[in-house]
């Protein structure tokens, strides 16, 4: 092999020269569907062309080096970047966002028990800014972009929809309002600087209530902006229960198509918002890690295309989602 490597690095740039060819590298000639014995210098090209069609100053020789050479046809290569385009109409799966927010995942297509409207479905972090509700980081009405600012959204060329309804957050630590709080903490400031002029405290108010789920519901400017098949996925087909052991899958906007298993269910768990906060959320379940930062409100399925839970969250072990049954209650919505 280290034979092989030498010939392709003392070839690369010949071999890259010739027309149509947009790569090279090492592996097995195929030919008939049979695979050689012999590794080969393979030239991957756009398209691949009877040689009676090449100028003969323009054909990969069979041989290279003394090596076999193989044409592989791979097409144009693009980079996957298709979930943070903007779409109209767009599907579940895209980047979306408010506009204080970086990105996130349109989770899904939910529809008004009362009004058969249709809602974009995310978490409340995506489209609502991590508000309680009165804290001014968010509030009805506020626009929607699609795609999610970090993925150059911008309200005033691609807003889908206006925030219709949040369940707020509950923090058990979060920066307090308080007046006389406020002047402990500029008096301790003012201590702290005299002994260490590079550190300050922050004064937080401790919380006790628990949150069933992190969502959020967007009304679309029209209802022909969306539609409710997922990016690779499909339609939604019922809800289910999130049992142990059950075969999950998400469409989101960083890591696309994935795949986990429930390992955790009825489950409190402390989150870490922005800001040092963090919040407890109860009744969750956990799958294996399946998700990254902007995959953040996908709708999580069973193999059935069933909704089991609203993502939210996670780390590089696992992933936390809300249980789809709260949140559809919550906002009294269905599929």
């Amino acid at each position: 092999m280290k034979a092989l490597r030498q010939a392709l690095e003392d070839n690369r740039s010949r071999l890259l020269s010739y027309p149509n060819v947009v790569g090279v590298g090492l592996g097995y000639k195929v030919t008939a569907g049979t695979r050689a014995a012999e590794p080969a210098l393979v030239v991957f090209v756009t398209r691949k062309l009877p040689s009676e069609q090449i100028p003969a100053a323009s054909r990969i020789p069979k041989r290279v080096a003394g090596l076999p050479t193989d044409v592989v046809e791979v097409g144009r290569i693009r980079i996957h970047n298709e979930r943070l385009k903007k779409h109209r109409p767009a599907p579940p799966g895209v980047s979306i966002s408010h506009p204080r927010v970086s990105a996130g995942t349109f989770g899904a297509v939910v529809y008004a028990r009362s009004t058969g409207l249709p809602f974009i479905l995310s978490n409340n972090h995506v489209l609502a800014n991590e508000t309680d509700g009165a804290d001014g980081r968010a509030k009805v009405g506020d626009p929607i972009v699609q795609p999610g600012v970090h993925d150059g959204g911008d309200q005033r060329r691609d807003t889908i929809g206006r925030l219709f309804k949040f369940v707020p957050l509950h923090f058990t630590s979060q920066e307090s309002t308080c007046r006389t709080a406020g002047q402990f903490e500029k008096y301790l400031n003012a201590l702290i600087r005299i002994f260490r002029p590079n550190y300050f405290i922050k004064v937080f108010k401790q919380g006790r209530q628990a949150n069933l789920v992190d969502a959020a519901l967007a009304e679309p400017l029209a209802a022909a902006d969306i539609v409710p098949d997922i990016l690779e996925i499909g339609p939604v087909q019922g809800v289910a229960e999130a049992e142990l052991g059950t075969v999950v899958k998400k469409s989101g906007r960083t890591t696309g198509l994935t795949h986990g298993q429930v390992e955790y269910v009825a489950t409190t768990i402390t989150v870490q918002f922005s800001d040092g906060r963090t919040a407890v959320f109860e009744d969750q379940f956990l799958t294996t890690a399946m998700s990254k930062p902007g995959d953040s409100g996908s709708l999580v399925l069973s193999e059935k295309n069933q909704a089991l839970g609203l993502l939210f969250a996670g780390s590089n072990r696992v992933t936390i989602c809300n249980r789809i049954q709260n949140v559809l209650r919550l906002f009294d919505v269905t599929f």
